[in-house]
């Protein structure tokens, strides 16, 4: 009887120790870190174009101020950058048509818009795009995004997006 009382006890201990070791195993692993930052989360958002930048400062608007950045001189340039929470995308920006004129002037307009739409993903300094054609990878301070193109006129340096505030 003894015997029957000491293997049962043996066997009771053996399972319980096994629903601990598997418990343990459940509850000490997950699929991410919660240390770690969530990036995508952190950039989904809706985000507006605020800069066309250009080389040199413009005044194509004939008011007498001159700026770099192609909004303060061209009212039809417009852009919404939209990163869903689920690795969406969808972009509509305006198309920019920049024209060289004699004595070093410029002309610059709007000749339609733009769009794309893939997929996304972040880190802490940029956002790579798959799926669509306006752009691939943008750098990422805070909540802008950058789209360097580095060209001087009549090319354009670089479009900047600002995340809205919610």
């Amino acid at each position: 009887m003894k015997q029957l009382i000491l293997t049962s006890m043996k066997s009771t201990i053996k399972s319980l120790f096994a629903f601990f070791a598997i418990g343990v195993l459940f509850t000490g692993c997950s699929d991410d870190d919660e240390g770690a930052p969530n990036f995508d989360a952190e950039i989904a958002g809706v985000y507006d174009l605020v800069e066309v930048n250009v080389n040199q400062a413009l005044d194509i608007d004939n008011d007498g101020s001159s700026s770099t950045n192609l909004l303060d001189e061209v009212p039809c340039i417009t852009g919404t950058l939209t990163l869903s929470e689920n690795n969406q995308y969808s972009v509509s920006q305006s198309t920019i048509n920049v024209t060289t004129i004699t004595g070093g002037l410029f002309f610059a307009d709007c000749s339609g818009t733009a769009t794309s739409s893939g997929t996304w993903s972040g880190s802490s300094n940029s956002v790579v795009f798959s799926g669509g054609t306006l752009f691939t990878t943008l750098a990422r301070a805070n909540d802008r995004l950058t789209n360097t193109v580095g060209e001087d006129l009549p090319g354009i340096l670089n479009y900047v997006y600002q995340k809205r505030a919610n």
